[in-house]
């Protein structure tokens, strides 16, 4: 796991076309939420298509630390016995999150509002992001946070004994924070309010309803209103996690620039909170067919047919469009680097405070590369060198970011000299299948 073990170096280098079948793995935010909210309900939860990546797994063990069973019967299939809302006990151990911020502040919501202790930590990425954000709007139901300076892990919480029910505007688009907020709305009394100015990823929401609990979101002068009504006994459910459009989103860009591909990934989930990129890539001029599209597991879902597209442009993506593909923009910028023209992404300030600065590895990496790139504090603009213009010959840092190595090796299906990156282990966390499908499609990725 990234963090925990020797650093595995990597390399890709320029390709044949990529072609055949992209079968992604399972939502990574569903089957966080998936896990969660199946400890939190009473009965047994099934739940197929689960990711099992490390930040997944490590969500699984905390729940079965604080009194759920957790059980895999096979690939992607898990079972979840809950103990109910507000059933929590208090773990023996410390809750190591690993590479999480997804898993750390979703689980200490779903405990900051039961009267027990829970230490966290996590890897040296997760150990640099800051936690406040979460434990700022959880003090106001009554938790309180012990962490290093700067609100970091490791972090020890103590549930409130009375909590009380909050209104709470978020300062920041985040539905990590949203999440939170109402996990630990569930064993409160009354009603809890949450104000996002920006709509953000909303599979909290419409999980919290499949489960059982009443919940209503409007629109209105304020943005959108979330109001969760607290206590209720959550029901069991039967989850299929659709597929990740976050790891969807390395095959279909790597099929966009690497020459002559043509491949389809299917079952990718199309909420409109999370399709972000692929809006971007059509805008740009991609090849991307969207076929057969329906509803998997409560989520629009669609299979894409995706090739090389030589004509694509780069354009100035709307900063309203930011929420909904945050974690897309390393992969974007490699994308813009291979389109003709200047790619100007602004509103990613949130960038910064990922598992890494990712807006500086993103700018260090592609000048390695031989790109022209420019920054602010809250904008990525990448000056494109058209299909097969980039250089490469480069080994770009990681920062223990599986994103940022992901991008890179992506780039290199597609430089003209290969490029490395001085760590690939984080991928286990997200996509740990991400070394064999690509090499699967025609990818030449290798280790060391």
């Amino acid at each position: 796991m990234a963090g925990h073990g020797e650093a595995q170096p990597m390399t890709s280098g320029r390709c044949g076309p990529l072609t055949g079948v992209a079968e992604v793995p399972g939502d990574k935010s569903i089957s966080h939420r998936a896990l969660i909210l199946g400890a939190m309900a009473v009965g047994e939860t099934r739940i197929t298509g689960l990711l099992e990546g490390q930040d997944v797994l490590d969500t699984g063990k905390a729940m079965q630390a604080f009194g759920a069973t957790v059980e895999r019967s096979g690939p992607g299939e898990w079972s979840v016995r809950g103990v109910g809302v507000g059933g929590f006990r208090e773990p023996a151990d410390v809750i190591d999150c690993g590479n999480s911020g997804t898993g750390a502040r979703l689980i200490m919501g779903s405990m900051a509002t039961t009267p027990i202790t829970a230490t966290y930590t996590g890897d040296a990425s997760l150990r640099k992001r800051p936690m406040g954000r979460v434990t700022d709007p959880l003090a106001l139901f009554g938790a309180r946070a012990f962490g290093r300076a700067g609100g970091r892990l490791p972090m020890t919480v103590v549930g409130a004994a009375d909590p009380v029910p909050v209104r709470y505007a978020l300062p920041v688009a985040s539905a990590q924070v949203k999440s939170a907020v109402l996990l630990a709305g569930l064993n409160t009394p009354g009603e809890t309010v949450v104000i996002e100015r920006e709509p953000t990823r909303d599979h909290s929401e419409q999980m919290l309803r499949g489960f059982g609990a009443e919940l209503v979101v409007e629109t209105g002068p304020e943005g959108h209103v979330i109001t969760l009504v607290g206590r209720p006994e959550l029901r069991p459910q039967t989850v299929a996690v659709p597929r990740d459009p976050s790891s969807a989103a390395f095959p279909v860009c790597a099929a966009l620039i690497v020459e002559g591909s043509d491949i389809r990934v299917p079952g990718v989930s199309q909420n409109l909170t999370r399709n972000g990129l692929f809006l971007t890539l059509v805008e740009m001029g991609a090849l991307i067919d969207f076929e057969n599209p329906r509803e998997e597991g409560g989520e629009p879902v669609a299979d894409l047919r995706v090739r090389f597209s030589p004509g694509m442009k780069g354009i100035e993506v709307p900063p309203e469009r930011a929420p909904s593909m945050i974690d897309e923009y390393p992969i974007l910028a490699v994308v813009a680097a291979f389109a003709e023209g200047r790619m100007v992404m602004r509103g990613v300030k949130e960038l910064r405070v990922k598992e890494s600065d990712r807006i500086d590895a993103m700018a260090r990496g592609l000048e390695a590369c031989g790109v022209r790139v420019d920054e602010d504090a809250d904008t990525l603009i990448v000056h494109g060198m058209g299909p097969g213009g980039v250089p490469g010959g480069a080994v770009a840092k990681t920062h223990l970011d599986h994103r940022i190595a992901m991008s890179f090796l992506v780039a290199g299906m597609a430089s003209r000299a290969e490029i490395g990156v001085d760590d690939g282990s984080p991928i286990m966390t997200s996509f740990p299948i991400f070394e064999g499908l690509m090499n699967g499609l025609g990818a030449r990725v290798r280790r060391g």
